[in-house]
């Protein structure tokens, strides 16, 4: 019996089945065919050619080019640095006008600082050579001591601000103290004040200047309007009814990203500016727009957290008469704008179209394959549908071929053998 099996089995790969078309007279299966073939009709005109534009050869290469500028100036009085006017030169890193910017808006400023000896903790005033060291409260883990052995020499205070010198600092009535160390002092402070020192910064502006390419089909624009007015530029704010000036006031920005600008400009905080470009080069050069979207980059749920804001420190030096190597610290908080440019390209190209509707056809045979199913296994009378669909004819002796059947014609059987 299994010799038998695997014969026909083996006999079945020499089987030719070709294709008969049977006529079935069944709404149901009807409906649901021409049901299927109404949404592969609706998906292929509707989405794939009329929203994806799938008749379109795309570039998505986009080359682009950014450069910013900014503009304002901002007036503060301080203790530190006194009265004092800030300009682009002061405020703004880098200053080359790249595509990531960085607007400062607070700082906190320790002035004269030389290398000496002092204590890991907060001391404002400058050292002097009588000056004897105090130690402050400890807010430095890695710095708190008991005794000397507790300040091992030459060891870096972890995340401290300099080397220790061997010494363990105390009040006269305190057992506990901080670590003196090898340091630019006095060590910077902690302090960060209530109030965002340039605010005004919130009505500063900055030009932004982008230049776009895409390589497949040569195609270049720019976000500036194509005009000779000079004076264009200078007058003109970016708005729906100016897409073309490409002038944007900070505080915009940044209340267009769902931020508040005085806020954000006391810790600090990252703003993403996207310039997305999507041209269907079908159309005319001047349909081909730029769209832009803001959003706040930092964790702005996270007001709280220790690691909220944006800050980083620099120095400026400088040396006195004597020769001795002094620098002014500044801590600065502020606003880095992050500039995205990214899109596409269509043109109307025959490759794709032909492949899309080639995609839409053989979704049309997919219907017909899944009504077969139904016909065929789904419904009451499949036995009988399945009969008419499938016949199997088999080779005849030639007896059989030529013996006539009783009206005079060959039977289907002969037929089949022929």
């Amino acid at each position: 019996m299994g010799q038998v099996a695997w014969k026909a089995l083996f006999l079945s790969l020499f089987d030719y089945k070709t294709e008969k078309y049977v006529i079935a007279k069944n709404k149901k299966v009807g409906i649901l065919y021409r049901v299927v073939q109404l949404s592969v009709l609706a998906y292929l005109v509707g989405w794939v050619f009329v929203v994806k534009k799938g008749y379109q050869d795309t570039d998505t290469s986009l080359q682009s080019s950014v450069i910013t500028k900014l503009k304002g100036v901002a007036f503060t009085n301080t203790s530190e640095l006194g009265e004092r006017l800030w300009d682009v030169a002061d405020y703004v890193i880098p200053p080359q006008g790249e595509s990531v910017f960085f607007v400062m808006t607070n700082l906190i400023v320790t002035p004269n600082q030389r290398q000496a000896t002092c204590p890991e903790v907060g001391r404002t005033e400058p050292l002097g050579p009588q000056t004897p060291t105090k130690p402050g409260s400890a807010s430095i883990p890695d710095a708190l001591c008991h005794k000397d052995e507790d300040c091992l020499e030459g060891e870096a205070v972890v995340a401290g601000n300099g080397v220790k010198t061997g010494r363990c600092l105390k009040d006269r009535d305190s057992t506990r103290g901080t670590c003196e160390i090898l340091a630019w002092c006095p060590v910077e402070k902690r302090s960060k004040p209530k109030k965002p020192l340039l605010g005004s910064a919130e009505n500063f502006t900055v030009y932004i200047k982008n230049s776009i390419r895409f390589p497949k089909f040569k195609f270049s624009k720019m976000n500036v309007l194509a005009t000779d007015n000079e004076s264009y530029l200078k007058t003109c704010r970016y708005s729906a009814e100016h897409p073309y000036c490409p002038i944007f006031v900070l505080g915009n920005i940044v209340r267009w990203a769902g931020g508040n600008f005085q806020e954000m400009a006391l810790g600090g905080g990252v703003i993403g500016i996207q310039i997305e470009w999507n041209c269907d080069l079908d159309k005319a050069p001047s349909e081909c727009n730029p769209h832009y979207s803001f959003s706040r980059l930092d964790n702005k749920s996270a007001e709280t957290s220790i690691s909220s804001g944006y800050n980083f420190r620099f120095a400026k030096y400088y040396r006195d008469a004597e020769g001795v190597d002094y620098r002014t610290l500044i801590k600065a908080y502020g606003i880095r704008f992050d500039v995205m440019v990214n899109g596409k390209a269509g043109k109307f190209n025959i490759i794709p179209t032909v492949i899309n509707i080639s995609s839409g056809l053989a979704l049309m045979g997919a219907g017909a394959f899944f009504c077969d199913l139904v016909l065929l296994y789904l419904i009451k009378k499949s036995n009988f549908y399945r009969g008419k669909k499938y016949e199997e004819v088999k080779s005849n002796s030639r007896k059989s071929l030529s013996s006539p059947t009783p009206n005079g014609n060959q039977s289907p059987d002969q037929l089949g053998g022929l």
